[in-house]
This record gives structure tokens, C-alpha cells and sequence, in this order.
């Protein structure tokens, strides 16, 4: 009966964030953009999915991936071996972003690189990366000085680079940090920063997922420098279902691929928790079966996640996206993108993780009301930015190049904690919904205008992911003056440098 009204829970968790940018859509198709009876009906069902995956997905994670994370965290730690310690961590990187959903669907959309050389380049640039995320927590370094000299190498490297090479590049530090990676490497780095119990281990537990999402970013663009792009293809058209038998086949076509895509990406967690509870760290008996239940939530989750973004909301984000930039609604499509861009942050599976987490590990410090509104301002504003990029053919140097401007330099004037979650966000933002909605929605668009797809409607995953930088350390800018307004009345002290605050009332 407790497992029921916990699953309960979470499928109403789900519907309150998937329900309003459903509405959007449906309201958008029913008023603005005339669409088949076949593709609503696609859509509606793969909402219904979408919802169901997501919660169990959710509870899946605070069932498995999340504990299992911190065991194996803090043993990394006990062992004091740093060898050991940065090969478990390369390890990891590794065996998840292989089989990381989102990465999949971005190779797949990318027509000039072969999908298994870019799978490869963005898994080795990670595992490396998680083993420099590992040392920055074992000793402490700062996160700001890591950040500076990696997005400097990254820029050093854009500024030498093929166009077609930098949207993929960084659209692919976005996609990595999805749903399976993102709880896991938060999990990882609560654990081993728990061990340290000094004031800046709470700080250092995040930005782990930032150092990660630089990674893939400097892998792509130096294969740019030794990979022959290959011939561009047509981008796939949207389908058309004019019959029920045709529509019911989509979706029975695409159940079995999830399914296997799943299990690969699940395996490694699977494994590592059975070989953990084997021959490591005997977690008990009731304990490793808890696990063990959240990883199968969190599979058929991902299944019915997986299934419904795709095959409902993909299709639909073409089609929408094509529509209004080749209709009569060319105006709106700036406001509309946004407002679309603020509801379908709060449908993203890694970031109710997120959220959660930051509450919890910050002790209130950042609140998951407050995250969610900084999160959903960032999207919304990135979505912008992509049309006006898409709309004017600009290169994606004269956003990103003045926005991480800005977040570095952001980072000199706020709390630590508050760059560790921002840059940490930036990842977690640009998820599945992103790639599978919103991407396909400004390839719609480019090919409308008669844009170039991949040097205009590449980069939006990147736009999504940058946003967040500047938002949340704004947000800590903000908390910084209210605290010390509120300490200048009250006279009271700081302890460890920070006081709970409510950021939005």
C-alpha cells in the first residue's frame, strides 16, 4: 500500500510539470497551427507516457541510483587510494555516457559526424573529466580556477574550429548531463564530499556535472581537427499517420528499441551495484533489494519516457516549429518559443532530481521553488536567443562567447555554492525534452526560413545549458544583498558563511 501512494505521489509530481507545456501545445494546434488528427493523437499519447515514465523514473532514482551513488562514493573514499579512486571515477564516465539516451538521440540528428565516433569522443571526454570532477572534490581545488582554465582551452580550441563542429560540440556538454548521468555523478559527489566534513564540502559535493559537461565540449571539437565531416543527409520528415493501425505501429516499433537502449544504459549501474554489494560493501539484504526495485522503476520509466518523447513530441516540435516560422504567425514565434521554453525546463527528468538534491544538500540555502523559477527564466530566455540565432544567421560565437563571459565573471561575486549549482544546472537543463523537443522544433523552423540546419539550429542544446550560468548566479548575487541586509538589522552572525534565506516568496 506504501509503494502505491508513493508512485501515486510521483505521477502527480509529473503531471503538474508535463501537464502545462501540453496544454501549450494543444491550445497553440487547436487556435494557430492546423495539424493532422493522426499527430495530435500521437502527441496526446505520448504525453500520457511521458507522465507515466517520468514518475517512475523519479522514484527509481530515490529508490537506486541515488543511495548506490553515495555508497559508492564514500567508499572511493575510505579506500584513500587516489589511483583507485580516479579509475573507478574514468570508469564510470565512461560506461554511462556510452549508453546516456540523450546523447543517443543527438547523434542520431547529426548528419555530418558518424554517430558512433561522436558516442565515443563525448564518453572518453567525460570519463576524463569525472576523474578531474573527482580531484577537485578528494583536494579541494576551487571549482572557479577549474572552470577558467577549461572554458579558456574550450574557446582557445572554438576559435579554430569548423562552423559545423561548434553547435555539435556544445549542444554535446548538455546531452551527457541527462537523466541517467546527472543523478549518479550527484549522488557520486554527495558521497565523497561527505567524507571530508569540512565548511566547503557541502559547496564542493556540486559542480561535478559542470566539469563534466566541459568535457564532451573540448572531445568534439578536437575530433573537428582530425575527423573528415561526412556528407550531409535530409533530416528526417515528419511522419504521417492516417490511420490507427499506422499510428499503433509507431509506437509498437518503438517500444522494442527503448528497451534495449535502456538496458544498455542501465547495465553498467546494475552491475556495478551487484559487484559492489558482492565483493565490496555488503549493503544487506533489504537494502540491495530496495536498490534493486529502483533500477527497474527506473528502466521502465525510461522506456515510457523515451518512447512517448520520441515518437509523440518529436514529430510535433518539427511540425510546430516548421509552421510557425513558414506561416502566418511569423511574429509570435518569438514569444511563443519562450513561452514554450519555460514550461518544458519543469518537464525534464534530471532537473526534479536536481532540484530535490539542492534543497536538501544546501539545507535550504537554495530552495526548489527558487531553482525551478531560476531554471525556467534561463529557458525560456535561451529559447529566445535561438530564434533570433536561427532567424539571423548569426554565429553562435556572438552568444556564448559574451554569456560564459559573464558567468565567469560572475562567479568572482557570489558564494561558492551558488556557482557549483549554476554550472551544475547548465547541464541538467538541456535534457531529453530539450533534445527531443525543442532541437526538432528549431530544425523546423531553420529548414522554414531556409537556414542552414546545422551551423543555426545546432547550438540551441548549448544555448539551454549556458542560460542557467547566469540566472543562479544572480540569484546568489541577490542572496548575498538580502543577507546582508538581513544581518545588518538583525546583527547576527553567519555560520559557515551562509543564513537560510527564501529567495521567492
Amino acid at each position: 500500500m506504501k509503494n502505491k501512494t508513493i508512485i501515486f505521489e510521483k505521477i502527480k509530481e509529473s503531471v503538474s510539470s508535463v501537464l502545462p507545456i501540453t496544454l501549450i501545445i494543444i491550445i497553440l494546434c487547436f487556435t494557430m497551427v492546423p495539424i493532422s488528427s493522426g499527430l495530435m493523437l500521437s502527441f496526446l499519447i505520448g504525453a500520457l507516457m511521458l507522465i507515466t515514465g517520468m514518475g517512475l523514473f523519479t522514484l527509481g532514482v530515490d529508490n537506486a541510483l541515488t543511495p548506490l551513488g553515495n555508497n559508492i562514493g564514500a567508499w572511493m573514499m575510505k579506500t584513500k587510494k587516489l589511483g583507485v579512486i580516479l579509475f573507478v571515477s574514468f570508469l564510470i564516465g565512461v560506461a554511462i555516457t556510452v549508453s546516456e539516451p540523450d546523447l543517443q538521440v543527438l547523434a542520431a540528428s547529426a548528419p555530418h559526424i558518424n554517430s558512433v565516433v561522436l558516442i565515443m569522443a563525448v564518453a572518453l571526454g567525460v570519463g576524463f573529466f569525472l576523474l578531474i570532477a573527482m580531484l577537485h572534490v578528494v583536494l579541494g581545488i576551487k571549482l572557479k580556477w577549474l572552470l577558467l582554465a577549461f572554458y579558456a582551452a574550450v574557446f582557445a580550441l572554438a576559435a579554430f574550429s569548423e562552423s559545423q563542429f561548434l553547435g555539435i560540440a556544445f549542444d554535446s556538454g548538455g546531452v551527457t548531463t541527462g537523466p541517467m548521468t546527472v543523478p549518479f555523478i550527484l549522488a557520486l559527489g554527495v558521497g565523497v564530499a561527505s567524507l571530508r566534513n569540512d565548511e566547503s564540502s557541502t559547496a564542493d559535493s556540486f559542480g561535478m556535472v559542470s566539469l563534466c559537461s566541459v568535457g564532451p565540449i573540448i572531445a568534439v571539437l578536437i575530433l573537428g581537427f582530425v575527423y573528415k565531416s561526412e556528407t550531409q543527409t535530409v533530416f528526417n520528415t515528419i511522419p504521417s499517420f492516417h490511420n490507427t493501425i499506422i499510428l499503433s505501429g509507431s509506437y509498437i516499433s518503438a517500444i522494442p528499441i527503448y528497451i534495449k537502449e535502456v538496458a544498455l544504459a542501465l547495465s553498467p549501474i546494475a552491475l556495478f551495484s551487484i559487484l559492489f554489494n558482492l565483493f565490496i560493501q555488503e549493503t544487506g539484504r533489504d537494502e540491495f533489494f530496495r536498490i534493486s526495485v529502483g533500477i527497474l522503476y527506473s528502466y521502465i520509466g525510461l522506456v515510457l519516457f523515451l518512447t512517448g518523447v520520441n515518437v509523440g513530441f518529436s514529430p510535433m516540435g518539427a511540425e510546430l516549429g516548421s509552421a510557425l516560422a513558414g506561416g502566418s504567425f511569423y511574429t509570435i514565434l518569438l514569444p511563443v518559443a519562450m513561452f514554450m521554453g519555460w514550461f518544458t525546463v519543469s518537464a525534464e527528468p534530471a532537473v526534479q532530481v536536481l532540484n530535490k538534491q539542492v534543497e536538501d544538500i544546501s539545507s535550504g540555502i537554495v530552495s526548489s521553488k527558487a531553482m525551478g523559477m531560476a531554471l525556467s527564466i534561463s529557458v525560456a530566455c535561451a529559447m529566445g536567443l535561438a530564434m533570433i540565432r536561427i532567424l539571423t544567421g548569426l554565429s553562435i560565437f556572438w552568444f556564448i562567447i559574451p554569456g560564459y563571459a559573464i558567468s565567469l565573471i560572475l562567479m568572482f561575486f557570489v558564494p561558492e555554492i551558488f556557482t557549483s549549482i549554476a554550472f551544475d544546472s547548465g547541464g541538467v537543463a538541456s535534457g531529453p525534452m530539450t533534445a527531443t523537443f525543442m532541437l526538432p522544433f528549431a530544425i523546423g523552423v531553420s529548414k522554414a526560413v531556409g537556414g542552414n540546419v546545422v551551423s543555426d539550429a545546432f547550438g540551441l542544446v548549448a544555448l539551454v545549458a549556458m542560460m542557467p550560468l547566469i540566472t543562479i548566479q544572480i540569484m546568489g548575487v541577490i542572496y548575498k544583498i538580502r543577507l546582508a541586509a538581513e544581518k545588518k538589522i538583525t546583527g547576527t552572525e553567519v555560520v559557515e558563511g551562509y543564513e537560510v534565506i527564501e529567495l521567492w516568496d
